[in-house]
């Protein structure tokens, strides 16, 4: 039996062990800078928070997301990253996992919620279409990397 709930600090090693999972599976590996130490540090400063996909006493899969702002929209949730571990998927829990998340959105008095897919990821995409998700077009992602803002941008 899978169980859904919110996630503890003693999560946080699973958590960062999925999120290379996922990051193995969008062949970036090496993107994958944070430590552990720095999940524990912002998740006990509130910087994000994530719901667990827990059977047999083992976290198989998560959500981690933050609160942000939308100057248009006002307080929205944005999904960082969603992962189910490979041999756990297609049973049902990366629903149970996104409908906790749709429902912490909705708790939270968020007026969108907002999340990114690659789009060469058929499997993900698939799965937010049966939810009417909504797949922009026209926008690029845009980043300064830490080395970046360490220096003048100019």
């Amino acid at each position: 039996m899978t169980t859904i709930r919110k996630a503890n600090k003693n999560d946080l090693a699973a958590i960062h062990a999925l999120v290379t999972e996922l990051a193995v599976y969008e062949k970036e590996p090496e993107a994958v800078t944070a430590t552990l130490a720095d999940y524990e540090t912002d998740f006990e400063a509130g910087i994000f928070d994530a719901h667990v996909a827990e059977t047999n006493g083992q976290v198989v899969g998560m959500a981690l997301y933050y609160t942000a702002y939308s100057t248009w929209k006002g307080r929205m949730l944005f999904l960082e990253d969603f992962v189910v571990t490979e041999r756990y998927r297609r049973q049902g829990i990366g629903e149970l996992i996104f409908e906790a998340v749709i429902e912490e959105a909705r708790k939270i008095g968020a007026n969108r919620m907002k999340w990114q897919v690659l789009d060469w990821n058929m499997p993900a995409i698939n799965f937010y279409k049966k939810y009417n998700a909504r797949l922009e077009s026209g926008w690029l992602n845009v980043d300064f990397s830490k080395e970046q803002l360490s220096q003048n941008v100019k």
